[in-house]
């Protein structure tokens, strides 16, 4: 049996298809020609990341599809419940890549505080000509330890999210409609651990107590913070968003950038993707990389793998 992995996979995860009996094709195909691309050459599976879109259209158009896979979390690029309700297998790697998502998010963090994303801007303009002077508008910066950071969305990502953020000293609150409590266990390198209970909380609380926010919650519709929710938000307030665009009104971001209410943001993802907007990428309050939350090589390792163990055993199920 094909597979094609539209989107790309690691190397393990070709292996382990391999050793399993499949013929793994890495061809990109254009978003236009994939359903043609998959009956043309007898393809039983397709794996794809962000880029790729498995809508209806290719469902119907491709009956001897059998599995449809998303290497990561997310599967709003995939129409997951008509695929299903005509007989295919979708399956995604939702813990795979929480330590990396996890991870960005302290990376922007850490920009944040400390003005790196400016200073890596304004360094090689001015730093032979202005030294003194960009070292007195980075000087004050922020520490997070002893911080209070709200976590929006409580799933594994919000969950990683909070065992860095206890490691560091922080003080974690989190808001979900669907957990109640989490029991996080904070690891150490030397193999001992402390376990924290948290439980969940209005969002209005988080809104109102957070000293930086960070959103972990899947594609929907409306914003979770808008402008309303801005106005509700603590003066001087970090946001971070490595989740989904157009779960943060990115017009209400800029006004509250530039009134001060937020005093900076990290965005991975935007409303408008590939093209985000020009007042977004410009802004000097903004951190900023390309949706790059899981593209760690580890996560990539894991999540070929695991799509990899999943294909192998509901295929050799059907034989």
């Amino acid at each position: 049996m094909k597979v094609l992995a539209n989107d790309g996979i690691s190397k393990s995860g070709v292996l382990a298809l391999e050793k399993g009996g499949f013929e793994v094709i890495t061809t990109k195909v254009a978003q236009e020609q994939v359903a043609n691309y998959i009956n043309t050459n007898n393809v039983s599976v397709v794996l794809v990341r962000s880029a790729t879109k498995i809508r209806k259209d290719i469902i119907d158009a491709c009956p001897g599809l059998k599995v449809i896979g998303r290497g990561g979390v997310g599967m709003d690029n995939i129409d997951v419940d008509y695929a299903r309700a005509n007989g295919k297998h979708v399956i995604n790697t939702p813990a795979s890549s929480s330590e990396s998502v996890a991870e960005l998010v302290f990376a922007h963090l850490f920009s944040g505080v400390r003005f790196v994303h400016d200073a890596n801007r304004n360094m090689p303009l001015e730093g032979d000509t202005n030294f003194e002077g960009l070292k007195k508008a980075y000087a004050n910066g922020i520490e997070l330890r002893g911080k209070t950071i709200g976590i929006i969305g409580f799933g594994r990502i919000g969950q990683a999210v909070a065992k860095m953020a206890l490691g560091l000293g922080m003080r974690v609150i989190a808001a979900d409609k669907f957990v109640g409590k989490a029991e996080i266990k904070v690891d150490f390198y030397n193999g001992q651990f402390i376990n924290v209970d948290i439980i969940t909380e209005p969002l209005e609380d988080v809104f109102k107590h957070s000293d930086f926010i960070t959103l972990h919650v899947p594609a929907q519709d409306g914003y979770v913070i808008g402008k309303e929710e801005f106005n509700a938000l603590k003066d001087g307030v970090g946001i971070i968003n490595c989740a989904r665009g157009g779960v943060l009104d990115e017009v209400a971001l800029i006004e509250a950038l530039d009134s001060g209410k937020v005093l900076f943001a990290g965005l991975d993802v935007f409303e408008n993707e590939p093209t985000p907007e020009i007042q977004i990428l410009m802004h000097p309050k903004i951190s900023l990389t390309p949706h790059i939350g899981a593209a760690t090589l580890e996560a990539q390792d894991r999540i070929g793998t695991e799509l990899a163990d999943q294909i192998i055993s509901i295929l050799k199920l059907e034989k």
